[in-house]
């Protein structure tokens, strides 16, 4: 029996919620699809990095207390209501899409189901427990998450909302909400204030699991002077890292007493929200883009309003439309969700930030990519290229003229010219963040990923450096991962410029911070490629090489190809004669290989790695000190056995 399966079949306070979250895996694993597929996947991949808690209290000799076991019992709540939610929200039937309100009831289910697993997190009492600081990391990174979530949900719940979930559950067999009077309580609905939503960025730079976070914040660092794109530096904008997500709260319900009635046309007939970014599908009908790009990307085949079959997936801009709304909403003083209102758009905070620029101007430039004639498109694409490149507004404008979905068309093109300026335009419209979720709707990645195996060189760098900016926010890395760009990554890795393997790298390290991916880049064949890296003194990519095993270490695949692929004695050679930045990494890497593995602190205490680590604990840095005293400390207890 594995170790989890031990703790599980114990019948602790952990046996419940640990199944509980072996269930939503063994959902997941099955693969979400339908209108509801991003937001089941992320509960489940949230709820999945609760099992090293969960099996690590588990495995504890420690009694668990009173106070902590009633914690459980709320966290236990909170799981069911997740399991519920998951299984009901993956079969729900999209071409029902508007009916009975069935959708919105669905999202504000999820709000809700965030919520109270944030908070039941919350009130469990972690100086009690007998965890490891990884560990202990990961659950905070869980919480942050989930409080990320909620705010892009619609934000905190008071008890009434709360009430109204509870008392319509999504599965009319099991209420899980109703199992627990004292959740609520214990939750404080009654007097819950506005959560504070300001998270720790390294605490939410992706899924670490049980890697250690100022690792992370440390290779980071490292890397940020790496990152050598042509154009921009992707950084400069990255402070903020959520991408912007459309609610399901409607236009009816924010309205006002006395406020005008919105004309029909103005409406998504799938949203029923005012439009900011209308788009004509091959019907002739409009529809807020995103809402018909995530009808579309679920599998339909049909205009959602006519039930015509589509005979294309081509989405217009509707310019005019528009134009018209934005003149109606100016009128009515009304704020349009999001977009450039009176020189002024909604940023992915919620913080507005002034434009400057000419709008039509743009917008006639933006037109021009769809252009007949091969060379005024060429023309076009250059001269948005050039304006990307220069400021945040013309970044702003651009996308909001609608050149985001025009430019992700033309990476397939097979004029060459065109590919480059199109992949590196999209590159930097991504530094401001708003756009990175409006490039993830147009469905760019699989494009990207096309110009990365097949483009220029240059497009190919530009590609790289382009999943690097949209990795940025953490829910993209599984999409990322999950769209072959790893292996596409890794070749370029291995075969690249100079300056492509420095994108590549830096790709390849913010899309193995998510556990997941660290798999797919083994399998890829990273190692092999970083090992080649760290001996070949002509390649003076050592750093970038020890910051990504830094990261991949702590994974089994990993581990067991870093080990089998003889690179501990590579690395004890580091901890001799590296530059500071080397001994660190080094130290790091051959903590998480040796760390409760006695067979590799054999083989690191033959091959004399004691002196050097000795003397990197006396004189190294202050966190290669901590590394070489913890791998020392390990050294010593295994030789006590």
């Amino acid at each position: 029996m594995a170790d989890g399966d031990a703790a599980a079949a114990d019948g602790g306070p952990t046996s419940t919620p640990l199944r509980l979250v072996r269930d939503i895996v063994g959902i997941s694993a099955a693969g979400f699809s339908g209108f509801f597929k991003k937001d089941c996947t992320d509960l489940s991949r949230r709820v999945s990095l609760l099992a090293h808690f969960l099996e690590e209290i588990g495995d504890s000799d420690k009694k668990v207390e009173e106070n902590a076991e009633l914690g459980f019992s709320d966290l236990t709540v909170a799981l069911q209501a997740a399991r519920s939610l998951v299984s009901a929200a993956n079969n729900f039937d999209s071409s029902q899409i508007s009916a009975d309100g069935a959708m919105k009831k669905i999202s504000f289910q999820f709000q809700c189901v965030t919520w109270t697993l944030e908070k039941g997190l919350a009130n469990l009492p972690y100086g009690d427990f007998d965890i490891s600081e990884e560990v202990y990391e990961q659950v905070e990174l869980v919480k942050a998450q989930l409080r990320r979530a909620t705010e892009r949900y619609g934000g905190p719940l008071n008890s009434n909302l709360l009430c109204r979930a509870f008392s319509h559950p999504l599965d009319k067999d099991i209420n899980p909400f109703q199992s627990s009077n004292r959740l609520s309580r214990s939750l404080h609905i009654e007097n819950i204030g506005i959560i504070n939503h300001e998270v720790d960025m390294n605490m939410v730079e992706g899924n670490l699991e049980s890697h250690d976070l100022d690792d992370v914040v440390y290779e980071k660092e490292s890397l940020r002077t790496s990152l050598t794109s042509s154009e921009v530096n992707i950084l400069k904008d990255s402070g903020s890292r959520t991408v912007e997500r459309s609610t399901c709260k409607s236009v009816e319900e924010n309205k006002k007493p006395d406020s005008p009635v919105i004309p029909e046309d103005f409406l998504c007939p799938i949203s029923l929200e005012l439009m900011r970014d209308p788009v004509i599908v091959a019907t002739g009908q409009t529809y807020e883009r995103s809402y018909i790009q995530r009808w579309i990307d679920c599998g339909n085949t049909t205009c959602p309003k006519t039930q015509q079959k589509l005979q294309h997936h081509t989405l217009t801009p509707n310019y005019v439309l528009r134009s018209l709304i934005s003149q109606w909403c100016l009128k009515h003083n009304i704020e349009q969700p999001t977009g450039l209102i009176n020189g002024k758009i909604r940023k992915s905070d919620g913080s507005l930030r002034d434009v400057t620029g000419d709008f039509a101007a743009v917008e006639a430039l933006v037109r021009k990519l769809t252009s007949r004639s091969l060379q005024e498109r060429r023309a076009a694409v250059a001269e948005i290229r050039s304006l990307s490149k220069r400021s945040t507004d013309n970044r702003i404008l651009l996308a909001e003229a609608g050149a985001i979905p025009i430019l992700v068309s033309m990476l397939t093109s097979e004029d060459s010219e065109i590919q480059e300026n199109a992949v590196t335009s999209v590159l930097n419209l991504s530094i401001f963040d708003n756009n990175k979720g409006l490039i993830m709707l147009a469905n760019a990645i699989p494009s990207i990923v096309l110009v990365l195996r097949a483009g220029s060189m240059e497009a190919k760098e530009n590609a790289a450096a382009t999943l690097f900016s949209l990795s940025l926010a953490d829910e993209n890395k599984i999409i990322i991962g999950a769209s072959g760009a790893i292996q596409a990554l890794v070749d370029l890795l291995q075969n690249g410029s100079s300056r492509g393997k420095k994108d590549a790298a830096t790709a390849l390290f913010n899309l193995c911070i998510y556990q997941g991916n660290k798999g797919r880049a083994v399998r890829a064949g990273i190692i092999t490629a970083l090992l080649k890296m760290l001996t070949d003194s002509s390649s003076l990519m050592v750093d970038e090489s020890l910051t990504i095993l830094s990261v991949l270490a702590n994974h089994h695949e990993a581990k067991v190809a870093i080990v089998k692929a003889s690179t501990i004695p590579i690395l004890i050679d580091l901890l001799r004669t590296g530059l500071p930045r080397n001994k660190e990494n080094a130290a790091a890497i051959l903590l998480s290989l040796c760390k409760r593995d006695n067979e590799n602190l054999s083989c690191l205490s033959r091959l004399g790695a004691v002196i050097p680590l000795s003397e990197l604990a006396k004189n190294g840095t202050e966190r290669a000190k901590r590394k070489a005293a913890s791998l020392l400390e390990h050294l010593r207890k295994s030789q006590q056995l």
